[in-house]
C-alpha cells in the first residue's frame, strides 16, 4: 500500500511538473508577443504622435480625429500586450503590478490590497502565475458577481505564501460554476505552482478563494 501511494505521489508530482512547464512555455511566447506589440508597435505610435504634434495642420478637425485615433492606438496596443502578458511585472515586482491593475480597475470596482511586510518577491514564472490567478479572479468577479468590493490578501512567511481573494458579492455553487473557464483557468495555475487551495463560498453574500502556495515547491497532499 505504501509503495502505491508513493508511486501514485510520483505519477501526480510528474503531472503538475508537466503542466508546469507547458504554463511556462505558453508564457514565454506571449511574453515575446507582448515585447513585440509593447516596445514596437507602442514605441511607433507614440513616435506618430509627436511627429503630428510638431507639423501645422490646416483642419483642426481632422487634426483633433487623428489624435484621438493614435490615442486609442496607443491605449489598444497595450491593452492587448498586458493581456498577453504582464511585461512590466519583471521590472516593477508583483506587488506595484497588483496596484497597477487595482488602479486600472478602480473606475468599475473597489480593490483593497492587503500585503503582510515580510513578503519576499519570488521568481518570475511564480508571480506571473499569481497574477493571473488574481486578474481572473477579479474579472470574473466583475462579470458574474454583484460585488462592490474585493479584497486581495498576501501572508509570506519562511515555509509558504498565503493569497486570499474574497469579493462582498452574491457568491456562486461551485459545483455548477466549477465548468466555466475561468474557474478551471485559476485552478490549473493553482495546480501549476503544486499549490492547495480552498472555495469558501457563501451564497448571496460573498465569494472567498485560499491559496497556499509551499516555498519548496514541493507536491503537498
Amino acid at each position: 500500500m505504501k509503495e502505491k501511494a508513493e508511486k501514485y505521489k510520483a505519477e501526480i508530482y510528474y503531472q503538475k511538473q508537466m503542466v508546469l512547464e507547458s504554463n511556462k512555455v505558453q508564457e514565454d511566447e506571449r511574453r515575446k508577443m507582448a515585447v513585440m506589440v509593447h516596445d514596437d508597435l507602442g514605441n511607433r505610435l507614440n513616435i506618430l504622435s509627436l511627429w503630428l504634434n510638431n507639423i501645422e495642420i490646416e483642419d483642426k478637425s481632422a487634426e483633433k480625429v487623428i489624435s484621438t485615433q493614435i490615442s486609442e492606438l496607443i491605449d489598444s496596443a497595450r491593452g492587448i500586450s498586458h493581456s498577453l502578458y504582464p511585461v512590466n511585472l519583471e521590472r516593477l515586482g508583483l506587488i506595484l503590478y497588483i496596484e497597477e491593475l487595482i488602479t486600472n480597475l478602480s473606475p468599475k470596482i473597489t480593490i483593497l490590497l492587503k500585503v503582510n511586510s515580510k513578503y519576499t518577491p519570488k521568481d518570475v514564472s511564480t508571480e506571473v502565475q499569481i497574477y493571473r490567478i488574481i486578474q481572473e479572479f477579479t474579472t470574473n468577479v466583475i462579470k458574474h458577481s454583484l460585488a462592490t468590493e474585493i479584497e486581495i490578501y498576501i501572508k509570506d512567511n519562511k515555509k509558504n505564501t498565503v493569497i486570499i481573494l474574497s469579493d462582498n458579492g452574491q457568491g456562486f455553487d461551485y459545483q455548477t460554476a466549477s465548468k466555466g473557464m475561468g474557474l478551471k483557468n485559476i485552478e490549473s495555475r493553482i495546480k501549476s505552482l503544486n499549490a492547495i487551495y480552498k472555495w469558501k463560498n457563501t451564497i448571496g453574500k460573498r465569494s472567498r478563494l485560499i491559496i497556499k502556495i509551499f516555498s519548496d515547491n514541493e507536491f503537498k497532499n
